[in-house]
């Protein structure tokens, strides 16, 4: 009986930890959102050029309420060809490149 009741109410303890999950990375979401779009813009213009086997991978680190720090790390297999870095502010949707 127990086994019937705990798998009753498993579900609902799922969703409601779910939804507190989507609100914990909100910042990071909308800031790789942000910076795929544009970077995506930017890698057009490289195709053209012939530049095509270039694989990005994004991360993002939240710093407070409305910025992020995003990676943009492009691959050719298992070789790392370029590393950039993006401050994102969300509140505003403003992208700033990092210049090493």
């Amino acid at each position: 009986m127990n086994k019937l009741i705990a798998l009753i109410l498993f579900p609902f303890l799922v969703i409601s930890y779910g939804a507190k999950a989507n609100d914990n990375f909100s910042v990071e979401i909308e800031a790789l959102t942000l910076v795929m779009e544009q970077y995506n813009e930017d890698t057009e213009t490289s195709v053209e050029l012939g530049i095509e086997d270039k694989k990005p991978s994004y991360m993002a680190l939240k710093q407070d309420e409305c910025n992020a720090t995003v990676e943009v790390t492009e691959k050719t297999g298992l070789e790392v060809v370029n590393t950039e870095y993006f401050d994102v502010n969300v509140c505003l949707k403003e992208i700033y490149k990092v210049i090493n």
